[in-house]
């Protein structure tokens, strides 16, 4: 018998037809695609509303999605970690800014992998989206407003197209009119290449209370607002992409084996420990959570 006959015979052997088949499989057998059930408690029809508002505007602000004691948790243990000034005017030279999120942060899980937040993502992204990035902002007294951008324009792909990109801005401290709160422009998320924001533009500011989100899509033009409220006001913003595209922070080096091992599956499949079939993401062949000590 050939070795070739030998493999066949092998029942981990599988016989693909076509690259047709090849591409579109989940070829994992023991960690396949994560799954998210919408969670317990969504209305499936008011999602669907939420989607159609997002898709029309750019944009939907979700009130009252965490508890003030979550709020609280955040606060204080991220106030250990706000010790540095943004390197630039883009980054903020009165802002405050955590990275490495995921790794120091355990009480921003919540934030990152929130159920209504996840219910809007499964709509909008292809499975096994990844969390491209995620930080803490605390913009000072002071900050003029950040210039306005786009999240993923960065990646090479002409506008008008498809966000290949989400975010959201959760306010740990009530975003005001003069204390910062993000700042979009309606519909821009349908522009093309050649439209640029103007001083005809309507922005309009995300006000809300503590405990809210802005969601909006990758291709929004946003920005921070300038904060002259004397006070300073607190968020924290993460993205999530397409999982054929290279997220913006590294998380294979931010985060520890260790931690990776130990966070929920839905986030550590945001962190890259996740398969975009049939082996994009892939480690020596195999599924890259073979490398952690976990099972399951």
């Amino acid at each position: 018998m050939s070795t070739q006959d030998s493999g066949r015979d092998d029942p981990r052997f599988r016989q693909i037809e076509s690259i047709g088949e090849y591409l579109g499989s989940d070829l994992a057998r023991t960690h396949g695609i994560t799954k998210r059930e919408q969670a317990a408690g969504l209305d499936p029809d008011q999602i669907q509303r939420e989607h159609d508002q997002l898709m029309h505007d750019g944009y939907i602000i979700l009130h009252g999605l965490v508890s003030a004691d979550e709020l609280q948790l955040l606060r204080d243990t991220s106030a250990p970690y706000l010790d540095k000034m943004g390197r630039n005017s883009f980054e903020g030279e009165r802002t405050q800014r955590i990275y490495g999120v995921p790794e120091k942060l355990r009480a921003a899980d919540r934030f990152i992998e929130h159920p209504h937040i996840l219910a809007h993502l499964d709509r909008l992204l292809m499975p096994n989206y990844l969390l491209s990035q995620a930080q803490v902002v605390n913009i000072l007294d002071g900050s003029p407003a950040q210039p306005l951008h786009i999240d993923d324009g960065f990646y090479p792909w002409p506008r008008p197209r498809p966000a290949l990109s989400a975010a959201t801005v959760f306010a740990l401290d009530d975003f005001t009119d003069n204390n910062g709160a993000t700042v979009a422009i309606p519909g821009s998320h349908a522009w093309g290449e050649e439209r640029l924001p103007g001083d005809d533009d309507i922005c309009v500011k995300a006000i809300m209370p503590a405990g809210s989100a802005i969601l909006f899509l990758g291709n929004l033009w946003h920005g921070g607002g300038a904060n002259y409220s004397a006070q300073s006001r607190l968020a924290i913003t993460a993205q999530y992409c397409e999982p054929w595209v290279r997220t913006q922070e590294n998380y294979f080096l931010s985060v520890s084996r260790e931690t990776a091992a130990n966070v929920s599956e839905t986030l550590r499949s945001m962190l890259g420990y996740s398969i975009h079939p049939p082996f994009m993401g892939m480690v020596e062949g195999m599924h890259p959570k073979r490398k952690l000590d976990i099972h399951g």
